[in-house]
């Protein structure tokens, strides 16, 4: 209050211009910076599933296991599609028993409905879940989209060890099954075609 007793008015001009510039400088710095934490998010996320297996992961490796141990694990391979895409698509075989550290070639096997070219990715998941740390990818037709003319099929290989490691998680010390979950969806080519719908997400990436 004044000495009249009139309400005193908050202080203005440069100095509150100040203040101003300061408070919004300092919001946008901190949008700026949540917007780089939500684009890194998805890459760190992505890194911890491969590393742990969470939510069924798989790992990606370069060349077989080195060494085999006595262990046996049964491999059971699963084959869905979304409802947009109109594929067949099945696994060739139901099921593999191998050792731990064993590599084996399987093979799943596309074939299209469509009346136009069509193109699909697959996403992928093995349970247990926990399981995914252990089960490695060498080859697999997931690393990349698959394109398929009005009635054509296609092999679809898949190269894979369940490593030896595993033997020593007491979280699977009973486990001698696992299975291998694919579910295609459509994906948009670059010059027109199938729009996507559902998930598109590039395996072991």
């Amino acid at each position: 209050m004044t000495d009249s007793g009139k309400p005193r008015r908050a202080p203005t001009g440069a100095g509150g211009d100040r203040r101003h510039g300061a408070t919004a400088l300092v919001l946008a710095g901190f949008a700026f910076v949540m917007l780089g934490l939500s684009f890194a998010a998805v890459p760190l996320y992505r890194t911890f599933c491969q590393v742990t297996g969470y939510g069924g992961t798989t790992q990606r490796a370069q060349a077989p296991a080195g060494r085999v141990i006595e262990r046996r694990v049964t491999v059971r391979f699963d084959a869905n599609l979304a409802r947009a895409l109109p594929w067949a698509f099945r696994p060739r075989q139901r099921e593999i028993t191998l050792r731990l550290g064993e590599s084996a070639l399987v093979y799943y096997e596309a074939k299209s409905n469509a009346p136009k070219r069509t193109a699909g990715s697959a996403t992928f998941n093995v349970t247990p879940e926990v399981a995914g740390r252990y089960f490695n990818k060498i080859q697999c037709f997931c690393f990349s989209e698959q394109t398929l003319e009005p009635g054509a099929e296609e092999e679809l290989p898949l190269t894979f060890f369940v490593d030896p490691e595993m033997a020593n998680d007491p979280e699977l010390a009973h486990v001698n099954e696992i299975t291998l979950s694919y579910t295609f969806f459509p994906v948009e080519e670059e010059h027109g075609g199938v729009a996507e719908h559902g998930r598109r997400r590039r395996a072991g990436t």
